[in-house]
């Protein structure tokens, strides 16, 4: 090969190489390869939010009555049906009533007995008070005829009161319901021997509708709340706040129901603050001990700010942090103050100003100080350009 031809070959492999070098794409200092990364964006903006929290509580009857004897005996027969309704006044015990209508016999008898030895009586002190005025009797005769009608008036009074007492003692044989509402089982049974005042309840009936909802808060959150409310951050709705309640199987009870009143003391041994709340229970749905989850409304925020939970990160500190589309759509990391959950976003406290895009999806692609194309959330993506033909 002569020194022509290597020349010749030489001139090639240079020519191509630069022209290979000019058809590359972005060089050193150039646009990165593929063009500016896109990002979905979120404008935040001012809104009205309604703030509540979630506390666990239990589930109480509004009235609950034990249903005890008043006076002892043989139960004769039980009146009703366990575990239904029942009402205020209805009859479900009877007591053995020989002894006690023996009672009232008595009594009544002792009445007519004190009313017939008073008849007597008091003619004596009448016939005596006309025999003083012509002075027929002495003095002290008309005394002991006068003091002896007042001592058989207050026998009838005294037979008056024990015939009361009988009757009252009668009436106690029949046992009665105190309230309306659920009754339980019952703790005897026909032939069994009860006590006045026992300890053991003969049954118990819980009124279910409405029914009570205690929830505990901590005394933290209520202070929270309080400085929020008198500082103007949070204002209230008026009226009775409003409940929600989330059944143990994460469902949604229809009846909303209301705040009645917190307790005027903290516990010490947990730290919190016991709130009772009132739902109405026509159904029957929400039983004593239940175990529910309330959601209770705080207060509105009339100037809040909403970035959605998946565009809130951490810095290495710890502290959450967005990603911002800033001046000449640079991308801009940017620490917030977010402090509570509202449904799926997150509540900024400080860091964010109305009309701030916040990066939701392509922050993978963005880095501080990167150029972006910013498009709106859920937008569909721009269609990739065409390869370019070959030469």
């Amino acid at each position: 090969m002569n020194r022509a031809t290597l020349l010749t070959l030489a001139g090639c492999l240079v020519g191509g190489t630069i022209l290979t070098g000019c058809g590359k794409q972005g060089g050193p200092g150039g646009p990165p390869q593929g063009g500016t990364p896109e990002v979905s964006v979120v404008t935040v903006q001012l809104q009205r939010v309604a703030l509540s929290t979630e506390l666990p509580g239990r589930v109480s009857a509004s009235r609950t009555a034990e249903v005890r004897p008043q006076v002892g005996g043989i139960i004769q027969e039980r009146l009703f049906t366990e575990g239904s309704d029942v009402k205020a006044g209805a009859v479900l015990y009877q007591i053995d009533p020989a002894s006690y209508q023996a009672a009232y016999d008595g009594a009544t008898a002792a009445l007519a007995k004190a009313e017939a030895n008073v008849a007597p009586l008091r003619l004596k002190a009448e016939r005596f008070k006309e025999l003083l005025e012509s002075e027929a009797v002495s003095k002290q005769d008309y005394d002991d005829a006068s003091a002896a009608q007042k001592l058989a008036e207050a026998e009838i009074n005294l037979a008056k009161a024990a015939l009361e007492t009988a009757h009252i003692n009668l009436a106690y044989t029949k046992v009665t319901a105190p309230i309306s509402g659920r009754i339980g089982r019952s703790a005897v049974t026909d032939g069994a021997l009860v006590t006045a005042s026992q300890p053991v309840p003969l049954a118990t009936i819980q009124q279910l509708d409405p029914v009570y909802v205690d929830v505990t808060q901590s005394s933290s959150e209520v202070l929270r709340l309080r400085r929020a409310l008198e500082s103007g951050q949070l204002s209230s709705n008026g009226g009775q706040a409003k409940v929600q309640l989330l059944l143990d199987d994460g469902s949604q009870y229809p009846e909303p129901g209301t705040l009645k009143f917190s307790e005027a003391f903290v516990d010490p041994g947990t730290g919190s603050v016991t709130l009772r709340t009132l739902f109405p229970n026509p159904k029957l749905l929400l039983l004593p001990g239940l175990f529910v989850r309330s959601v209770l409304e705080e207060g509105i925020k009339e100037q809040g700010i909403l970035v959605p939970q998946r565009g809130v990160t951490r810095n290495p500190a710890g502290q959450a942090m967005v990603m911002v589309v800033g001046a000449e759509e640079k991308v801009e990391a940017r620490v917030i103050k977010a402090d509570r959950t509202v449904g799926d976003d997150w509540l900024v406290q400080d860091g964010l100003q109305a009309g701030d895009r916040v990066i939701l999806e392509g922050t993978q692609k963005a880095r501080p100080g990167t150029v972006v194309k910013a498009v709106p959330f859920g937008a569909k993506p721009a269609p990739a350009p065409a390869a370019a033909e070959k030469q």
